[in-house]
């Protein structure tokens, strides 16, 4: 049982703030709503990515997750009255890679590994829905931008949502092998995690 919950504890997610919240100066303020939760930063960068590895960063779901994100922009259109542009979910998911690689490499990013228990959840929790109009206040999209799809699809752009955060943990592994090398992450003894995690709060009292 030790060993599960080690292991929970130790769960990693990438998260990377866009040329958008670079150009805002949201950077302190991003990583400080992660960081209040207990999750621990063990890597971070600055990095101006080229779009084949844009395209690389969102085609870790492979096929699936073209056709996926083609389904839901379509239905997007349907739900306006509207009919898609494209023949089939994949080339409007191929369509959706396009936009969003080129709006990962407009620009500076930063990129960072966060650990700690449920810290895909709970980021994902944190960050907010991929549309900032919608999302709820509190989060960080809900709170620091004003996109929204609509203005998006005006402007035939991604719509400008501050971050990228992993949607799973399997995702996230994948995500950090793009971004990151083993030596350019860390191990180490955070002392929140005395209070976070140890079963007994040994050491409190004197």
């Amino acid at each position: 049982m030790k060993e599960v919950s080690q292991k929970l504890y130790k769960e990693r997610t990438l998260v990377i703030i866009k040329p958008d919240g670079i150009q805002r100066s949201l950077v302190g303020e991003i990583v400080k709503r992660y960081e209040r939760v207990g999750l621990k930063l063990v890597a971070m960068k600055m990095d101006i990515p080229t779009p084949e590895k844009a395209r690389e960063h969102y085609m870790v779901g492979g096929e699936e997750w073209l056709e996926t994100v083609g389904e839901k922009a379509s239905k997007a259109y349907e739900k306006k009255g509207l009919k898609s542009p494209y023949a089939t979910y994949r080339e409007n998911g191929m369509a959706v890679l396009e936009a969003n690689a080129k709006y990962l490499a407009s620009g500076p990013v930063v990129a960072m590994i966060l650990e700690g228990a449920h810290s895909v959840g709970l980021v994902r929790k944190i960050t907010g829905g991929t549309e900032p109009l919608s999302s709820d206040v509190g989060t960080i999209r809900g709170d620091l931008t004003l996109d929204s799809y609509q203005l998006a699809d005006i402007d035939g752009r991604s719509v400008r949502n501050l971050i990228h955060a992993s949607g799973t943990a399997e995702e996230a592994q994948k995500e950090i092998k793009i971004w990151f090398s083993e030596q350019e992450m860390f191990s180490y003894r955070h002392i929140q995690e005395a209070i976070l995690y140890d079963v007994n709060l040994d050491g409190i009292l004197e």
